[in-house]
């Protein structure tokens, strides 16, 4: 099951810093809903443990993520692969975007495919679109917060 989820957030920062937030695994770590730990084991890969819960189920996805077409400070796409055990996999990517909006603000932008199979895929498209939305949606806001307030 593919599923397609684009957005756009505003952020209180100078290009250059959000940028470098989007590159460091302490910042991620913080604010990708259910992380509980990424490690930087190259400039473009990291490997990542979240809990997601999506509807009755709750599973815990081990996985790789890489980024990839990077053209700093202005984009890249990030990919990544997660296992859930028997609740399924999850892979996909995201096309990030910064744009300046003056010399203290940055528009990012962000077209985001996934593709789930597994007991994950039997809930139904309506319920995992919507968490999909729901879960960027605070990664996005969470991490606008904590860039534009350090």
């Amino acid at each position: 099951m593919a599923l397609v989820i684009e957005g756009e957030e505003r952020i209180a920062a100078p290009l250059q810093k959000v940028w470098e937030a989007l590159n460091d695994p302490d910042v991620l770590r913080q604010t990708i809903p259910g992380c509980q730990s990424l490690e930087k084991k190259s400039d473009t890969e990291m490997g990542a443990t979240v809990v997601l819960k999506i509807g009755p189920i709750k599973a815990t996805f081990n996985g790789e993520v890489t980024l990839k077409n990077l053209k700093p400070p202005h984009s890249y796409t990030i990919q990544g692969e997660g296992k859930g055990g028997i609740a399924g996999f999850a892979k996909g990517g995201a096309d990030v975007t910064l744009t300046a909006d003056g010399p203290e603000a940055t528009i990012l932008k962000y077209a985001a495919k996934a593709d789930v199979g597994g007991k994950i895929a039997q809930l139904g498209s309506r319920l995992i679109e919507s968490t999909s939305k729901k879960l960027a949606g605070q990664f996005f806001s969470s991490f606008g917060e904590k860039v534009g307030a350090a």
